[in-house]
């Protein structure tokens, strides 16, 4: 719970000097990144866990708010298979740690393959990750406590979208009007949270019908998918209760069954 209320804090520090106006800052993402956004024609995200899920929302952002194709793979299968390198391909790692052993070798693994850059989304300056990376975008979210990422995920995200803009309107897929548009939500996104977090008695209420469940299904489409399976992993962390996610439009095509 600590984790889950300090989000409207942490996300405040993750924005700030970063967005001004009705700006993202291309220099916060580090010497040469303009140059580095421009040469880019292509994405690979590599995680693990939580910001796995992460990063599938931002593949998402990728190919319909930047329009640069992009992938994403879990760390340990990128690391034991063989891969094609894309063209001006560039590696993102996304760690709350930045000691993750497969993300790591992932890392380590793409820099003898040919990829044109790696960048890496994490809270922790001086890790592993931040130090072998070419570039580094710092989610500030602060000590994590808690096992269950919370903060992290949020903090990940808006780092993420950050990236996306930024990308993209250094490219011109991205165009100033769409660009104020996503920092107005960004800043708003704190009070957003607040709000959200004075429901805290509600959902209590409403969980206690749901205490008795030993399994439970979460659908999503499009970019609310990942978040189906963020919210499927969270459950499974918190309460020991088993629970999948489902790209809504699979619900017949299996799930159903089991209901």
């Amino acid at each position: 719970q600590k984790e889950i209320h300090e989000q409207p804090v942490v996300l405040k520090d993750t924005l700030e000097g970063r967005v001004t106006g009705n700006s993202i800052l291309l220099e916060s993402f580090g010497a040469n990144s303009a140059d580095m956004f421009n040469q880019v024609e292509h994405v690979q995200i590599v995680a693990c866990g939580t910001s796995f899920n992460a990063g599938m929302v931002a593949k998402y952002w990728c190919e319909s708010l930047a329009k640069v194709s992009c992938d994403i793979e879990i760390a340990s299968e990128f690391r034991y298979r063989p891969f094609v390198t894309r063209a001006n391909s560039l590696l993102i790692t996304i760690s709350q740690s930045g000691e993750t052993a497969d993300t790591l070798a992932a890392l380590r693994l793409a820099k003898e393959k040919g990829y044109m850059a790696a960048m890496t989304i994490c809270n922790v300056p001086g890790s592993s990750l931040v130090r072998e990376s070419d570039f580094a975008f710092m989610t500030r979210a602060g000590a994590e406590v808690g096992v269950a990422s919370t903060k992290a995920f949020t903090t990940q995200r808006a780092s993420l979208l950050m990236f996306v803009t930024a990308m993209g309107k250094q490219k011109g897929t991205i165009d100033l009007a769409k660009e104020a548009e996503i920092v107005k939500s960004l800043n708003e996104l704190p009070v957003q949270l607040e709000n959200a977090l004075t429901s805290n008695a509600v959902i209590e209420s409403l969980a206690e019908d749901f205490a008795d469940k030993h399994h439970s299904l979460f659908l999503g489409r499009g970019e609310f998918f990942p978040i189906a399976v963020e919210a499927a992993l969270k459950l499974k962390e918190i309460s020991y209760i088993h629970a999948e996610a489902y790209a809504a439009g699979e619900l017949k095509h299996g799930p159903l069954a089991l209901i």
